[in-house]
């Protein structure tokens, strides 16, 4: 068999760049497409033995729609008429897309879509249209949920890789969410979570939740404002995971797509000063499900005061497993090694906003 090659999507605030390689050390930079228009979303789709390209694009002119593309960029398809939008007697227009997640190999077609203002939407075309989640919709707790700093979003889409019916989800504020019966009811999955800005610090609900991710035996990661969490039981009880980290804020969670226990995150000093530890960006990877953390910082910058955003970072499905994130200065950054080490794949672009990565064969 070929050697593999690595697709690189990387979306900022002012469009988007494609990168590709074929050892992750060396690659190739695209020139920019959609500039000056907002990507705050991409999604990689290879199952069905094609390559689909799933973009969130938001104009301040036209708004925000998704875009598809399944020759790797050259060619872009939009729908005549959006593809995500609400209906009239909703009261509600979309205001960004946040996440495009294609679903798992033996669920094709199906991708997740989670969108400002709070909502999610599932596709079962392969991402040409949607379909608004009524229940998440019209939950009796919509009215308590709150705008991150960023905006009121669903930002975490986390359908379960055995059962299909099992989905968690999280925004930006109200918590964790979870849905036993593919999304037909949703109930609160945050117990654990600390929220200190409220007057309960472990409420059931409003925790300002950054992102959650799950390993392949199901259990679930969460980055919060303040705290690193872990559920072993599907979203009823969080542990904290922060301790040998030297912070526990930050926005970036990932998880290892084929070994469990094994996750990267990349701490931030504070809510306040949302820079990393001295001013020196490292990823912190966990191989035990968060018992001990290791740092590495191999091919990063001694000094760079940037943040790396909730989606700014993934992982591909090569062996071993590539880890890539990239800042608000518009710098890039590609491990082939598992985030043990780092080569500069970017410098200079917009504010990196999404970065998504595929193995390709």
């Amino acid at each position: 068999m070929d050697n593999p090659r690595y697709l690189l999507a990387i979306g900022t605030k002012k469009g988007l760049w494609l990168a590709t390689s074929r050892d992750r050390r060396e690659w190739e930079l695209s020139d920019p497409q959609f500039l000056m228009q907002e990507i705050p979303s991409i999604g990689i789709d290879t199952r069905e033995g094609r390559t689909r390209l799933l973009v969130g694009v938001r104009s301040e002119h036209f708004g925000p729609t998704v875009v598809h593309s399944d020759d790797l960029g050259q060619t872009w398809t939009e729908p005549e008429r959006a593809s995500i939008a609400f209906a009239e007697g909703d009261d509600a227009a979309v205001e960004r897309i946040w996440q495009i997640l294609p679903d798992t190999e033996d669920r094709p077609g199906v991708v997740w879509a989670g969108v400002q203002p709070i909502s999610v939407w599932k596709s079962t075309d392969g991402g040409e249209s949607f379909e608004l989640n009524r229940a998440l919709w019209e939950h009796p707790d919509k009215g308590d949920w709150g705008a991150g700093y960023g905006g009121a979003a669903a930002h975490s889409i986390v359908p379960d890789r055995k059962d299909a019916e099992l989905v968690h989800i999280a925004m930006s504020t109200g918590g964790v969410y979870r849905s036993r019966d593919g999304g037909e009811s949703w109930e609160r999955a945050s117990k654990g979570i600390s929220a200190y800005f409220l007057p309960d610090p472990e409420p059931e609900m409003g925790q300002c939740v950054h992102k959650i991710a799950a390993d392949v035996d199901g259990r679930l990661y969460a980055q919060n404002h303040r705290g690193v969490f872990r559920s072993d039981d599907q979203g009823e009880r969080w542990v904290s995971i922060a301790e040998g980290l030297p912070a526990d804020f930050g926005f970036v969670m990932l998880t290892h797509p084929r070994r469990a226990g094994t996750a990267w995150v990349i701490p931030l000093v504070s809510d306040y000063e949302r820079i990393a530890p001295d001013g020196h960006l490292a990823v912190h990877r966990t191989d035990d499900a968060g018992e001990t953390w290791k740092k590495f910082d191999g091919g990063l910058p001694e000094r760079d005061f940037n943040v790396v955003l909730r989606d700014a970072a993934a992982v591909d499905g090569g062996d071993p497993v590539g880890v890539y994130f990239g800042t608000r200065g518009g710098s890039v950054y590609a491990s082939g090694d598992e985030g043990e080490s780092f080569v500069e794949v970017a410098s200079r672009l917009p504010d990196v906003l999404c970065v998504r990565a595929a193995e390709l064969w």
